[in-house]
């Protein structure tokens, strides 16, 4: 029986074959992209090196060259998705070289900046807030705003920078601002840590089971800029109030690691609310050491207006 190679050698000798491969040889030089190359470089390369390189020049004409083939990123056709194909000559054979491609690029950019928010119990469409979203016709919300963007430009250069206390009724836009914010930071290159209180506090009850209750604390502790959400919702025990709350803040306060909270109360009925445990005990002095934290950490901003939930 002959063997597979001499058949495979009888094929390609065969006249069919031929026919075929020069058919396709003179496709592929036909190429406008390829003719460029192949003027540009004619000085280097021959019919051998072609014939050499016939696959890398096919791959080359079947590949995707410009974004505009493609409607979106997920639609790219190339082998490798989001990069398109340039021609070199390395090593005396025409070779591929993959570069990522403008889509690719705002993709991977969007990843890195949605990669440096993190983000706990927080609905996902707050971190597609903007500055240029919120609304300015209340002064307040201006104030808010301005100091604000003071915060973002100055951060990295001020080591004393504090965050923002943004209190007011329901749905006036406090947390919507804390997106903003988080959005105009990742755009500097700097994480930030969103987290809404009261499911927070439950996680950290649940955490005790699971050992990693050091771990969760470590994280909202240490990163760069934390923003507290709704503060003052939660149901709070002397444990979460001293030992968990009592305990980020005062590590950040040492550490000048800035931090923002929104919240229903002022400083006043916050504090009121820190008084008061889960069992009844009525602790001013531990409401007062959290209090005197969060003044030095924050500068307190009333937010006024309509429920924007209930439009």
């Amino acid at each position: 029986m002959e063997s597979l190679q001499n058949h495979l050698k009888q094929f390609m000798n065969s006249k069919g074959f031929r026919e075929t491969y020069l058919n396709l040889k003179q496709q592929i030089k036909s190429d406008k992209d390829v003719r460029l190359f192949l003027e540009k470089h004619k000085n280097q390369i021959d019919e051998h090196m072609i014939d050499r390189s016939l696959g890398k020049l096919y791959e080359f004409v079947t590949q995707s060259k410009f974004c505009r083939e493609c409607r979106n990123l997920d639609e790219c056709k190339n082998i490798l998705k989001g990069y398109h194909p340039t021609l070199i000559i390395e090593r005396k054979t025409i070779d591929l070289k993959y570069d990522k491609c403008p889509r690719k690029e705002a993709y991977d950019a969007r990843k890195k900046q949605e990669s440096l928010i993190k983000c706990m119990y927080v609905p996902k469409e707050i971190l597609n807030a903007h500055l240029e979203d919120i609304d300015l016709n209340e002064p307040n919300r201006l104030k808010a705003v301005s100091l604000v963007q003071d915060f973002v430009e100055q951060y990295g250069q001020n080591d004393r920078l504090k965050g923002l206390y943004l209190y007011g009724s329901f749905g006036v836009g406090k947390t919507f601002i804390l997106g903003a914010i988080a959005n105009e930071l990742a755009e500097k290159g700097v994480p930030s840590m969103l987290v809404y209180v009261p499911e927070f506090v439950r996680e950290l009850k649940s955490a005790l089971q699971d050992h990693s209750l050091n771990e969760k604390i470590d994280a909202v502790k240490k990163i760069p800029v934390l923003m507290l959400d709704d503060i003052g919702a939660e149901s709070m025990s002397s444990w979460m109030r001293d030992d968990i709350l009592g305990s980020i803040l005062q590590f950040r306060m040492l550490e000048n690691l800035p931090t923002f909270f929104t919240s229903n109360f002022d400083f006043s009925e916050l504090e009121h609310h820190l008084t008061y445990s889960q069992k009844g005990e009525i602790e001013q002095l531990k409401a007062k050491r959290i209090m005197e934290r969060i003044r030095f950490l924050a500068i307190p901003v009333e937010l006024k207006g309509k429920n924007r939930r209930q439009e």
